[in-house]
């Protein structure tokens, strides 16, 4: 089968480009040209079955939204995981990830593609450390078998943790909190343990011919991504980064869509320096963020700390965010923390898309102040990010017929109310 790439190369622009482009604000022509530059990226696996809504991430696009799902060792409900994708996407996630760990995994993958038409993304080197039982026993056989798995399950995007190398690892060791990302440390342990170069690395060219086949978009991890803001933008994180830099080259002469991963935490004042290196490094590739986090210390809200952080790093250019939960670095999200933690990121990414003018996010806005002006409640819910919980939220004071109905806080005392008198 064809890629999307291959597609557009030979002048063949897909139906859903007319929707899709108008949805971003950008006409299909220019699509196909940043889709061919490297610079957006429309994750979608070419076996993938049943309902499927296209997301453009990069330059231009509006910021999109992850959530991730997944189970533990600890806990392992899979109908209370379908739960919580039913939660996220409602709330308006662009796309997912199951980050399931460890063992197996396909029928709960097979559930949401067959429910759901968001993009779906994992991490393969989970379920290759699950299946072999411990990071020193992978190989790059066993990798790729679960790379191909993954595939042929109609997967659209994998995280590949191939620029962490062996030179890396004496600058992860000054860290404060050393490496937190998951698959960093499984591909640092397996490192130690053989004392040789990254097999990921070593045998890129062997993933870029499994994702090129099935149209899987890359999405280089960070394994040395910063876990607390005294690491952030340090030697082992800008090291990690060159090398992704490397591998971006290598997608794209293969034609395979690629987007890069980034922090983590990030103090407020380094996020621009982290970006702009990224898109530079990078040559412009799509940057898909976790947080980053402004502060370590915000236990029980990290997804307003994400989100401050968030919306800070799609403004200077990142876009792609991944959610935090209220519960992240404390235990799985629960129902609730997964329709709060998609909130949060969506009100960052909001923020973003209204400072870079996209005309969607000023008429959303534009809108629900002029339903303030006119004590218009039923237009001010149609605008709202979250229309359920504007009404839930909402509560008004009983006036005179002849008023117009005011909120409690102020009730006659409103200041538009003031204003109209004269």
């Amino acid at each position: 089968m064809s890629t999307l790439i291959e597609k557009l190369q030979r002048g063949e622009i897909p139906p859903y480009f007319s929707a899709l482009g108008k949805y971003e604000e950008v006409t299909p022509s220019w699509l196909t040209e940043e889709i061919l530059r490297g610079t957006v990226v429309v994750p979608r696996n070419n076996r993938r079955r049943g309902p499927f809504l296209p997301v453009a991430v990069g330059k231009n696009m509006r910021v999109k939204v992850n959530a991730n799902v997944g189970t533990s060792p600890e806990k392992r409900d899979f109908s209370e995981e379908m739960e919580k994708v039913r939660r996220a996407v409602a709330a308006g996630a662009d796309a997912l990830m199951d980050l399931s760990i460890p063992g197996t995994n396909s029928a709960f993958r097979r559930q949401i593609m067959e429910a759901f038409g968001v993009p779906l993304g994992t991490v393969p080197l989970y379920q290759a450390a699950g299946e072999e039982g411990a990071a020193e026993n992978l190989s790059f056989s066993s990798f790729a078998r679960v790379l191909r798995t993954q595939a042929e399950e109609g997967v659209d995007f994998m995280t590949i943790h191939a620029g962490l190398l062996k030179e890396h690892l004496p600058l992860a060791e000054k860290r404060l909190l050393g490496v937190v990302s998951r698959g960093g440390s499984l591909m640092m342990d397996w490192i130690r343990q053989h004392d040789q170069e990254s097999f990921l690395y070593e045998n890129f060219d062997g993933i870029l011919e499994i994702a090129r086949e099935f149209d899987i978009t890359l999405s280089l991890g960070d394994g040395l991504r910063p876990g607390c803001t005294a690491d952030a933008n340090d030697e082992a994180q800008f090291g990690e980064l060159r090398v992704l830099g490397e591998l971006v080259t290598r997608c794209r002469k293969a034609g395979v869509q690629v987007m890069v991963e980034g922090p983590g935490h990030v103090p407020l004042h380094r996020i621009e320096e982290n970006v702009r290196l990224q898109k530079e490094i990078c040559a412009g590739a799509p940057f898909y963020v976790l947080g980053p986090l402004v502060v370590d210390h915000a236990a029980g809200y990290d997804h307003i700390a994400g989100a401050i952080g968030g919306a800070l790093a799609a403004y200077y250019g990142a876009d792609f965010l991944c959610y935090l939960t209220p519960a992240e670095h404390l235990r799985l999200p629960s129902l609730e923390d997964v329709h709060q933690g998609v909130m949060a990121t969506k009100i960052a990414a909001a923020a973003a898309d209204l400072s870079r003018g996209k005309e969607y996010a000023v008429q959303q806005s534009n809108g629900i102040s002029l339903g303030r002006r006119n004590f218009d409640w039923e237009k001010q819910g149609r605008h709202a990010l979250d229309p359920k919980h504007f009404q839930a939220t909402l509560e008004t004071v009983s006036l005179p017929s002849s008023e117009k109905r005011s909120c409690s806080m102020c009730g006659t005392w409103c200041a538009l109310r003031n204003q109209q008198k004269f």
